[in-house]
């Protein structure tokens, strides 16, 4: 009987943790800007922020608003990591590229060996949008799960 007790507890423990998940977002900006004028870097944050907190409701009936401000949500704890610009003088540098994709790599693998399961990559790129507009990312958002 005792047994029976030890392992349906052992598995209702299991039940719990397994429900239990933790999510992470780390972003890579890799700038397209022409002549290597930009920036590129790995962004983690170091600190947690509660959505709650700067979420407001709004009815017919009543306006709730969040007292907190803007800058209230700025994080300032966080990690940069370098990275190569696309560009440079001469045009796509495909060394920038393999460069930075081995700082990526190296990234998720330190996360995976930290106990972090890469669970779902988003990619955007907002890109010159004509003469004289010189502006440009490609932003990678990695979403890891424990």
């Amino acid at each position: 009987m005792k047994k029976i007790l030890f392992i349906a507890v052992i598995a209702l423990t299991a039940t719990f943790e397994m429900n239990a998940q933790q999510f992470k977002v780390v972003t890579s900006v890799e700038s397209i800007v022409p002549n290597g004028l930009g920036r590129s870097r790995i962004i983690n944050a170091l600190e947690e922020k509660d959505y709650k907190e700067y979420t407001s409701v709004q009815t017919e009936d009543d306006n709730t608003r969040n007292k907190s401000s803007r800058s209230d949500i700025r994080v300032k704890n966080f990690e940069e990591t370098k990275l190569l610009n696309f560009y440079n003088i001469g045009g796509i540098r495909f060394q920038n590229i393999a460069a930075n994709d081995a700082l990526i790599t190296s990234m998720i693998n330190d996360m995976v060996a930290n106990g972090w399961e890469l669970a779902f990559v988003s990619s955007a790129v907002e890109s010159e949008g004509g003469k004289g507009d010189g502006q440009g990312i490609f932003i990678t958002r990695y979403i890891f799960k424990k």
